[in-house]
């Protein structure tokens, strides 16, 4: 190996991504990845001795690991919001032979990620009028939703961490409202992200069809746009009018004149319907701000390893 040997990985509510790579001068090469259902483990550390295992590694031979983890990081340990598992930096590089782990929250490793995106990997739903060194916001539903800003400090973009899918959900019109009440009476405090995620699809379709079952989000999404099922549709519809107000709210928040960038698993199987119009409008309907939220780039990001890439990215910065 000419450069160092790094080992990212994206931890998420039902699976995760690993990938080994070398640090060279200019850039990453990654050389093997692998994807593992949650399920079939019972804790990352089993996850992680695996891949080694796969790749015919040992940890010793690994000199740095950085995992995305879909919770809050606090000194060196994260429980994992969507999984009955905790995550300790000292015991995982333990049990992997002492090489160094890092934990970053999952969107902060996304937020990393950026930078290594492929121009195609982008596709844009509103121009705005993008500023250098701007402010960027990234986020994503998927099975939560994930939110992390991008700040410019010195010579790079410095990465600031939250748990944004927490924040209260505010209703836009009377729909929203009834939807906020009936996810009160099974929840209490109502968050965006038991609206703005694969789940927050589900709960949605649920209560326009006033029925108790909830049916799997893909096949919601497959309905909508392969099926054209008018239910479907309606859902599909509301849940992208959510999610648009809740990334403007966001963008506005940081003033992220340097672009929003829409990732997680949700969007890239409704880009269809997002490219038609409902998400941009609801981003953009902000009353007296509703001008400069035009200005805001808005982005939903294709590559589905943006958070894989972004650990990989802040391990060979480590």
């Amino acid at each position: 190996m000419s450069g160092p040997l790094l080992l990212g990985a994206d931890l998420g509510g039902t699976k995760t991504l690993l990938a080994l790579a070398e640090a060279r001068e200019a850039r990453t090469v990654i050389l093997g990845e692998r994807r593992y259902d949650n399920r079939e483990f019972d804790g990352f550390a089993a996850v992680l001795v695996r891949f080694l295992r796969d790749a015919g590694l040992g940890g010793d031979r690994v000199d740095a690991v950085c995992i995305g983890v879909a919770g809050p990081v606090e000194g060196g340990r994260v429980k994992v919001t969507n999984l009955p598992w905790t995550l300790d930096a000292d015991a995982l590089s333990r049990a992997i032979g002492g090489a160094p782990v890092v934990l970053l929250n999952d969107f902060a490793a996304a937020a990393h990620g950026i930078d290594a995106l492929a121009p195609e990997a982008l596709v844009t739903l509103q121009a705005g009028e993008p500023v250098a060194r701007a402010p960027q916001l990234v986020l994503g539903a998927g099975t939560g939703l994930g939110v992390a800003f991008r700040v410019w400090a010195g010579d790079r973009y410095q990465v600031i961490a939250g748990e944004g899918g927490h924040f209260g959900f505010a209703p836009a019109d009377a729909t929203q409202s009834a939807l906020a009440d009936a996810l009160r009476v099974r929840f209490g405090r109502v968050i965006v992200e038991h609206v703005v995620s694969g789940p927050g699809l589900a709960r949605i379709h649920a209560f326009l069809g006033e029925r108790r079952e909830e049916d799997d989000p893909a096949a919601i999404a497959r309905a909508a746009l392969e099926d054209a099922d008018a239910e479907a549709l309606a859902a599909v519809d509301l849940f992208i009018a959510c999610y648009g107000a809740v990334a403007g709210d966001y963008a506005l928040a940081c003033m992220a004149r340097g672009g929003v960038f829409v990732a997680g698993g949700v969007a890239p199987k409704l880009l269809p319907r997002l490219r038609a119009g409902g998400f941009a409008r609801a981003f953009g309907d902000k009353g007296v701000h509703a001008a400069l939220a035009a200005r805001f780039p808005v982005h939903v990001v294709t590559e589905e390893r943006l958070g894989l890439l972004g650990a990989l990215a802040a391990a060979a910065r480590a």
